[in-house]
């Protein structure tokens, strides 16, 4: 007479043999792209201080288009705050973020506390773009985020620490920076506006 074993008895002794088929666990198996795609831009896997002194994650400023200015309130060039300003208005909309990190390190011209800048941006020229605190965007004291950018060959600038007051980065959606302009660069140059307006049509 014969003997069979059943469905459920296989099944059992499959599991005996194959362990390692149960045990595997997700971590173990291959990332998929939707997991790749998830992961943190290096340009925005940083932490900084909002000028209110709150913790700022810059990952959540992935999907929008950056324009990050080291700024100063007694420069020569401080009155490229209004152009920064009308520059976030027109095209906040549409995704675009300014990013303002005051700094001292350039013929001390913002010597004032976070609140003394917030005071002189909001009075004289009416900033509503995101502000955070002084930091140092230079040498060995400079913030980790500025460490970062100057280390990076970018167009037109290139690379190396920051020389002056208002210097600019753009960041596309993707959280990749994609140019570096001077001071003396204005938010109206040619080459600055086509940079952004590409990354701002973009999806």
């Amino acid at each position: 007479m014969k003997s069979f074993l059943s469905p459920l008895a296989l099944l059992f002794i499959v599991n005996l043999v194959f362990p390692t088929a149960q045990l595997m666990s997700q971590e173990d198996s291959p990332k998929t792209e939707t997991q790749e795609s998830a992961k943190v831009p290096a340009a925005l896997d940083f932490h900084v201080k909002s000028i209110d002194g709150d913790d700022v994650n810059l990952a959540d400023y992935h999907g929008n288009v950056l324009v990050v200015v080291n700024v100063a309130s007694k420069c020569g060039y401080t009155r490229q705050y209004s152009d920064l300003q009308k520059l976030y208005a027109d095209n906040s909309e549409n995704g675009l973020k300014v990013l303002g990190f005051p700094c001292n390190q350039f013929g001390n011209q913002e010597p004032g506390s976070d609140a003394d800048i917030v005071e002189f941006c909001t009075s004289k020229f009416n900033v509503t773009f995101d502000m955070f605190s002084k930091v140092d965007v230079k040498g060995d004291s400079s913030c980790d985020f500025y460490k970062y950018l100057t280390g990076l060959e970018l167009e037109p600038k290139g690379t190396g620490d920051i020389g002056w007051n208002f210097e600019k980065f753009v960041i596309d959606r993707s959280g990749k920076v994609i140019g570096r302009f001077g001071t003396k660069t204005e938010l109206d140059d040619e080459a600055f506006v086509e940079m952004v307006q590409s990354a701002l049509s973009a999806r």
